[in-house]
């Protein structure tokens, strides 16, 4: 009887040891590398607001539709160099919004010190809406409609090269040197946008 209770003793300790092991993994990241910045209506802790967008977490995402200032956003606490970012959102067929990386000045956010992913179906230059880097490779044509649905983009950092894959499909993969690492920025600029999934993974 020793022996088998001996052998138990074993089995708890090991699944013990195990859980604790998971533990402190979910709370650091997956085992890859992968960290969550937003998940369902989780996260606004992760992120500086600027600008004055109500930002809240509601109905399993975090959402704006209203700012007093002309353009606000949720900016990474954190920099980041090479990197995949997967986020899933929402936009309603007016909504202004984008996706910035490698932020340069996390109180001053523009598409020039920043790699801006659109999200923008009514821009009035439709060349750099949604799917386009703003100021520096275009959308597809016809350009992709986020509009009125849950959207995914896969966004891909590494070096100079700038992928963005819009639900499934490439819309941008070039090169360019200008910017190596910064911020990460969620932009409200008119309509509704949501979020409820943000994950990155470094390179």
């Amino acid at each position: 009887m020793a022996a088998k209770d001996d052998i138990l003793n074993i089995k708890r300790t090991v699944t013990l040891l195990s859980g604790m092991v998971l533990a402190g993994c979910s709370s650091l990241g997956t085992l890859d590398g992968m960290a969550t910045l937003i998940d369902g209506d989780r996260g606004l802790e992760n992120f500086q607001r600027v600008g004055d967008a109500d930002w809240k977490a509601t109905d399993g995402a975090i959402q704006a539709n209203r700012s007093d200032s002309t353009y606000a956003y949720l900016v990474s606490k954190d920099e980041y160099g090479d990197f995949r970012l997967t986020l899933e959102f929402w936009a309603s067929d007016d909504a202004n919004s984008g996706v910035f990386l490698r932020c340069q000045d996390p109180r001053n956010i523009t598409a020039e010190n920043c790699y801006e992913a659109n999200i923008f179906d009514q821009r009035p230059d439709p060349s750099y809406g949604t799917g386009a880097i703003v100021l520096l490779a275009k959308a597809p044509e016809p350009m992709p409609k986020a509009g009125g649905k849950w959207n995914t983009y896969e966004i891909t950092l590494n070096g100079p090269r700038l992928t963005l894959v819009l639900n499934g499909v490439t819309t941008v993969d070039i090169e360019d040197a200008k910017l190596a690492s910064g911020h990460i920025a969620l932009q409200w600029g008119g309509g509704t946008i949501k979020f409820r999934k943000v994950e990155i993974q470094p390179l």
